[in-house]
């Protein structure tokens, strides 16, 4: 079966070793997850050790927020992966990967790191109904841009 890739990046003002965590441990995704705020009553389950292969984030909400799992799959220097399972509104098995990759100098912080969020998807009948690029790519783009100043905060 074929995929669909959906891709976007940033470059954030911190070292990846500043990055990582953020990306890796999913009970922080709460600080710059473009889908925080879909549901205010959405319930969320944390299960393993946050930040380490194996852990998990099961969440169900509203028709916005929909129902699913999260599972990491890999944390390294470079980058972490996720298993994401949507079981609402439509079943679908994604590989999500962030790469991490040093970038020159940031302002004031040392090297930054230039991120990519990738997300590969099934090609489906519902993916040719609601193409993904245009229903998850701003998504990722929010999503981004609200990592970058979480990080940047500090």
């Amino acid at each position: 079966m074929s995929t669909i890739t959906v891709e976007r990046r940033v470059r954030v003002e911190a070292p990846p070793a500043v990055v990582l965590p953020h990306l890796a441990d999913l009970t922080r995704w709460r600080s710059w997850s473009p889908w925080e705020g879909a549901d205010p009553d959405l319930h969320r389950e944390y299960t393993g050790d946050p930040g380490s292969v194996g852990a998990t984030y099961a969440w169900s909400g509203n028709r916005k927020a929909g129902a699913g799992t999260m599972r990491v799959t890999e944390v390294e220097p470079s980058g972490v992966g996720v298993a994401l399972d949507f079981t609402k509104p439509f079943r679908s098995s994604n590989v999500i990967r962030f790469d991490l990759t040093p970038s020159g100098t940031g302002t004031g912080t040392g090297p930054g790191t230039d991120v990519v969020w990738r997300m590969e998807s099934p090609r489906t009948f519902m993916t040719r109904i609601f193409p993904l690029e245009k229903l998850v790519g701003p998504d990722f783009e929010k999503g981004l841009r609200q990592l970058k100043a979480t990080v940047e905060r500090g």
